[in-house]
């Protein structure tokens, strides 16, 4: 049976009525993909484009030749492109994009080529464009979008890089290279791009433990100094009770900062301080660089303040103070850890050091004035919860220090 040729003139004319309109959906499925994953920490690029009918009818063309059928609907005619910096951000804008659209399918591009050869990855989605998106356009001929297919494909910057080269090297070129020796490097630069991928992937995962870490242990910390009342400040801090290191702690074979500094924050987190000050003290004689150097001595300072080892904390705090003037962090320890021994006179000190580091903090200011209380300076302790209270007119323990205040002063 004769096969009928399309009329490209047709086509092009049928095409072209719509093609604004699928200019318009685009920004909008722009818009819409953005919102949703904005809440996603890493940077994402997003770029949408409509078919030229350039494309459209080379593609129109190949479906015609491989399948036979008359097939007018090409379902990349509208695309968006997203990319991200890391290969784990790919499996997390899926999931946001299954709860936002209708999948019809997914196709793992590049996923069968073996490490001798070459070829980019990518992740493309087809999705219905939502109802009410689709809806709202209508085509010249009364039909609406509602049901048209969109393609969304997802790639890490490295990915689209080398697609884009490819695409050039490759895809448009009249010939591929032939030569083995070619090929075998266009390999290499491919495997390397994978490679750094996942290096990347393999040191943000290791940041994310860290800074949790981290964070988790400064949380609990400030918990301590700041959630506590007056009385317990400076009454003196009760006795930590944790596990008991009477024998030394296991001993540790890995040589690196970053193992030790892992190990370091998850024994703290877990209340074992003792084996958090042997993995602090174990990454201080590797002489690690000025800035962890600092960071290690504020949190065995932690560590030290938790068991009320208050000397040994306020040398770790003096310490990590002199590594880095310009953080205001160790000077209010220190003058957190003076206000439990009751010498008020260098917790004022210190408190002044780190407000005029960093005069936004409120807590420092009520610490002040919890200090100038202690030795009747009222109308300085008035002073720094006016201070505190413009930061956070809503500070309830700054709020009821200065009534009491004001009920000294007679005011």
């Amino acid at each position: 049976m004769k096969r009928s040729l399309p009329n490209s003139a047709d086509l092009r004319c049928q095409y072209e009525e719509d093609y604004q309109t699928r200019v318009l959906i685009t920004k909008e499925l722009e818009v819409f993909l953005e919102r949703a994953l904005a809440k996603m920490n890493s940077h994402l690029t997003i770029k949408g484009r409509v078919k030229s009918f350039h494309s459209f009818y080379k593609k129109y063309l190949r479906y015609l030749r491989e399948s036979g059928a008359d097939k007018t609907k090409i379902p990349d005619e509208i695309g968006i492109r997203i990319v991200c910096p890391f290969l784990d951000d790919i499996d997390e804008i899926k999931r946001i994009i299954k709860t936002m659209f209708r999948v019809i399918e997914i196709e793992e591009k590049g996923s069968h080529y073996t490490f001798k050869e070459f070829g980019y990855e990518s992740h493309h989605l087809l999705v219905e464009i939502p109802p009410v998106l689709g809806a709202k356009y209508t085509k010249k001929s009364g039909e609406t979008f509602a049901g048209e297919i969109a393609e969304i494909q997802l790639r890490t910057n490295l990915q689209d890089a080398w697609a884009e080269v490819e695409h050039e090297l490759v895809y448009k070129a009249r010939f591929a290279p032939l030569d083995t020796t070619m090929r075998r490097k266009l390999a290499a630069i491919n495997a390397s791009l994978s490679l750094a991928d996942m290096i990347f992937l393999e040191f943000r995962t290791y940041q994310k433990k860290l800074n949790n870490q981290l964070e988790k242990r400064r949380t609990d910390f400030y918990q301590k100094i700041e959630g506590v009342n007056d009385q317990f400040l400076y009454e003196g801090l009760p006795q930590v009770q944790g596990e008991d290191y009477s024998r030394p702690p296991r001993e540790f074979n890995s040589h690196s900062m970053d193992d030790l500094l892992l190990n370091a924050l998850y024994a703290h987190n877990k209340g074992q301080f003792k084996e958090a000050e042997f993995f602090y003290s174990r990454i201080l004689k590797l002489k690690p660089v000025r800035q962890l150097e600092a960071l290690v001595h504020k949190h065995r300072g932690m560590a030290s303040f938790a068991q009320s080892h208050y000397q040994k904390a306020i040398d770790d705090f003096a310490r990590a103070q002199e590594l880095d003037s310009k953080s205001p962090q160790p000077t209010y320890y220190l003058g957190v850890v003076y206000s439990c021994l009751k010498d008020y006179s260098n917790a004022i000190e210190s408190f002044s050091l780190s407000i005029k580091t960093d005069p936004f903090q409120k807590y420092c200011f009520f610490r002040r004035a919890q200090c100038y209380f202690h030795i009747s300076d009222y109308p300085k302790a008035l002073s720094d919860c006016e201070s505190a209270l413009s930061l956070d007119s809503e500070f309830k323990p700054v709020q009821k220090l200065k009534n009491i205040l004001l009920d000294k002063l007679k005011l």
